[in-house]
């Protein structure tokens, strides 16, 4: 778990796709669309300990590699990112981990506002730098998670929601810079999710299913987007459950 094997034959190698926060939650879920789809994906995450991730590790050996990495450590993340992409055809990157802290915005600490905006931005960006020149060359895709909160006023989650205002601007920008070289940049914005996202927030999605989006669901939009023919680019998807409704803890 965490080896890059090289591959020597580049001509006979699948389109491979980069995910971060794969180990859990909307990054599993995107994890398993994407091999679904015949994409060998290398999934970046802290650890793989949970039954789940463990689980689809063994189902799909071949097809899914778990990468070990804190991708706030920034020279351990470009090392494996140069090592994945000198051996495999990388043609979709997928920013996806992501760190929230809430409540009032004096009672966070400089570690925490530090720590989402390197995870939420800082770490997407760089990602996006070191891939895009391949990127380029493959005509692929740039996907990011962001975030509902990336277009609204965020009381009791101001550092968070303007990591991911600060996302999806960046996504937009970057589409206009990349969009003549066929590189599509597509952004999802959902809504409250059944993930562990609020764990350290004092509340969590509702009870009603209807109340919050499944990780699957989220990994369907993106699938839709990908899915389109080249040419046509969905810039940007909001994902919202039917109701507004979260429980205290």
């Amino acid at each position: 778990m965490g080896r890059i094997e090289q591959n020597t034959d580049m001509a006979n190698v699948a389109d491979t796709a980069v995910v971060t926060g794969s180990s859990s939650g909307i990054g599993l879920a995107l994890s398993r669309m994407l091999v679904k789809n015949g994409y060998e994906v290398f999934g970046f995450g802290r650890n793989f300990e949970r039954a789940e991730a463990q689980e689809f590790c063994k189902e799909q050996p071949e097809k899914f590699h778990a990468v070990v990495c804190d991708i706030t450590d920034t020279q351990a993340l470009c090392a494996h990112i140069k090592e994945i992409d000198k051996n495999y055809r990388v043609t979709v990157l997928v920013n996806n981990a992501g760190v929230g802290y809430y409540g009032l915005h004096e009672e966070l600490n400089p570690k925490k506002i530090q720590k989402m905006v390197r995870t939420n931005l800082e770490a997407p960006m760089i990602l996006t730098q070191q891939l895009l020149r391949t990127l380029k060359k493959n005509r692929g895709t740039v996907l990011n998670i962001s975030s509902v909160t990336a277009a609204q006023s965020n009381p009791h989650g101001c550092a968070y929601g303007a990591t991911k205002a600060g996302l999806s601007g960046f996504a937009k920008s970057l589409f206009d810079e990349v969009r003549k070289y066929g590189v599509r940049v597509i952004t999802i914005q959902p809504d409250m999710a059944k993930t562990d996202l609020y764990r350290n927030a004092d509340f969590c999605e509702g009870e009603e299913e209807a109340s919050y989006l499944l990780p699957e669901e989220v990994a369907e939009a993106a699938a839709f987007a990908l899915a389109q023919r080249e040419g046509l680019v969905v810039t940007e998807i909001t994902v919202k459950p039917q109701f507004h409704r979260i429980r205290r803890k």
